[in-house]
Order: C-alpha cells, then sequence, then structure tokens
C-alpha cells in the first residue's frame, strides 16, 4: 500500500514537472530570432504574404492561445504535424526513438560492464598504483567532449584503419552487420565519458564505504576480505549507484544530439537539432516533451527500484 501511495506521488510530481517544462520549452522556442516564415521567404519577403504565412501556422496569433492549444491537441495525444515535412510528429519521434534507444541502451551497457568493475578495483586499492592509474584515465576521459570523441574516432578509424561508417542507415532487422557497423562509433563515443564517470563514482562510493563502522566489526569478526567487499560494500552502494545509472540513461540521451548530428543518424537528437534548426516549432515542442517525460520517466522508476533494492524504504 506505501509503494502505491509512492507511485501515486511520484506520479503527480512527474506530471507536474512536465507541464512546467512544456510551458519552458514552448516559450524558449519563441524566444529564439526568427520564424520558419523568416527560413521559408528570407529577407527580401512581401509582408503581405509573410502575414499571410504567419496566420496559416497560426503564429499571428497571441502566445498564450497557441499554447493552449498545443496543450490541449497534447493532452489527447496528437502533437501535431510537421511544418516542413506534413508527417505526424507522434510517428517521426516514434521512429527517431528506435534509433536512439538502441544507442543508449547499448552505451549503457557497456559503459557499465566496464566502468562498475574498474570503479571497484580501484575503490580496493585506494592510493596504490592501480588506483592512481585508473582515476589517471578517468580524469582524462570527463574532460573529453563527447564531440571530440567522436571527431577523434572518425578520423582514427579512417586515417589508421581506412575504414568509415557508412552514412546510411539501417536498422538491426534490416542488416544487423550494417547496423552494428554504423552504431559502434556513436556508441564508444559516448561510453567514453560515461564509462569514467561511473568508475569514478563506484570509486569514491566504494572508499567511504570501506571506511565505515561496520566494515571494521565485519572485519574483527574475522570474515573473508571477498565477504566484506563484495557482498557487504558493493551491496550498500547498489542504491546510490542505481540514481546514478538513471543520471547517466539522461546524460546519453543529452548527447545524443551532438553524436547522431556528427554521424548522420536519423535518431531522436538529429530531429531535435533538424527542427530547431529550420524552426519546426511542432517537431521540437513534440521531441522535447518526449525527452522530459523519459528523462522524468527514469527517475520516478529509480525512486521505485530503491523499494525494492532496500527493504528499509518499503517500511519507512
Amino acid at each position: 500500500m506505501k509503494m502505491v501511495r509512492m507511485f501515486l506521488n511520484r506520479l503527480v510530481s512527474a506530471l507536474s514537472a512536465a507541464l512546467v517544462s512544456s510551458l519552458v520549452v514552448f516559450l524558449l522556442l519563441r524566444a529564439v530570432p526568427g520564424d520558419i516564415v523568416a527560413q521559408m521567404m528570407g529577407q527580401a519577403s512581401d509582408p503581405q504574404a509573410a502575414q499571410a504565412l504567419r496566420g496559416f501556422f497560426g503564429l499571428d496569433r497571441p502566445l498564450a492561445a497557441q499554447f493552449f492549444e498545443w496543450l490541449g491537441q497534447v493532452l489527447q495525444g496528437d502533437l501535431g504535424k510537421s511544418w516542413y515535412q506534413g508527417k505526424p510528429v507522434t510517428r517521426m519521434i516514434g521512429d527517431a526513438f528506435v534509433v536512439t534507444l538502441e544507442i543508449a541502451l547499448l552505451t549503457l551497457l557497456l559503459s557499465t560492464l566496464i566502468g562498475v568493475p574498474l570503479g571497484v578495483v580501484a575503490g580496493l586499492r585506494e592510493g596504490g598504483r592501480v588506483d592512481t592509474l585508473i582515476q589517471a584515465v578517468n580524469l582524462m576521459g570527463l574532460s573529453a567532449p563527447v564531440f571530440w570523441v567522436g571527431l577523434m574516432l572518425l578520423v582514427g578509424a579512417s586515417a589508421w584503419l581506412g575504414w568509415s561508417p557508412p552514412f546510411a542507415y539501417s536498422s538491426p532487422s534490416e542488416n544487423l552487420a550494417d547496423n552494428l557497423s554504423i552504431i559502434i562509433l556513436p556508441v564508444l563515443s559516448l561510453s567514453v565519458l560515461q564509462t569514467t564517470a561511473y568508475s569514478q563514482f563506484v570509486r569514491d562510493c566504494m572508499v567511504a564505504e570501506l571506511r565505515r563502522d561496520y566494515i571494521r566489526a565485519a572485519r574483527a569478526k574475522g570474515l573473508s576480505s571477498a565477504r566484506i567487499h563484495y557482498w557487504h560494500a558493493l551491496r550498500n552502494i547498489l542504491i546510490p549507484l542505481t540514481t546514478f545509472m538513471g543520471v547517466i540513461l539522461i546524460q546519453i540521451l543529452g548527447g545524443t544530439v551532438v553524436i547522431e548530428s556528427l554521424f548522420s543518424i536519423p535518431g531522436l537528437g538529429r530531429l531535435i537539432l533538424s527542427g530547431i534548426q529550420g524552426r519546426d516549432y511542432p517537431v521540437v515542442q513534440g521531441a522535447l516533451l518526449f525527452v522530459v517525460l523519459i528523462a522524468i520517466s527514469v527517475n520516478v522508476l529509480v525512486d521505485l527500484l530503491y523499494g525494492l533494492i532496500d527493504p528499509r524504504l518499503r517500511a519507512a
């Protein structure tokens, strides 16, 4: 019953955050200089024709009227149609999100499988050479921008290996080999930052956990180092690690905006960027609202996982 109440509270908070976020996105788009009419007609435009186009797109009405009309459509499950392509925004987002989700999940999996063990090893060898080496690598990885890593991987693969990924996207169902050759560099580009972030976070958590009193008590009882490290210490960092995993996933979704544009991948990030460049308001508003809902859903899911990981939280 308490879990249901917690879920309902999180749901109300999530809906409120989504409403505020949709308003912020709507106003920020209108604050950007220029609109689709300026994009289509250029500087040497006929004022009457420009006014007619603004009326056609509904841009001549007050902002409040535009927002509430769009919000009403959203509540009905309709995100409108693209002003450039005439396609339903919902379908465009769905097609793009499938591509982005594949990249995000593979990045999350790779960074978790590499970053967590590295962090555990560094934490268990605090102050040693291995710890120093891993922290140095973490510092370099955290300092490298995602787009720079992607460029270096692209140039390195082309110059040293004589290979470059194809620029025509293929889904896994169409051709798995082509799909992997397309997404391998984007996944590696995003994984560098996330792996080193994972590693440093887990290392710091392990160091802090190994200094706690219950670890000293366990050592005094004569428990083996393996049981102390992996059963007690590692188990107790699962809650902060779960929180951090949610943060990592949201960061990956944000990083896809640059990476998908760099590698010409038709994902959600590229859809948002092209919509911003073309002032295609329905596409940008719908896609950003979708990303916000994904981020909120991840946070709600993380909160619910707390109760499954730690029974004390279910009784709180």
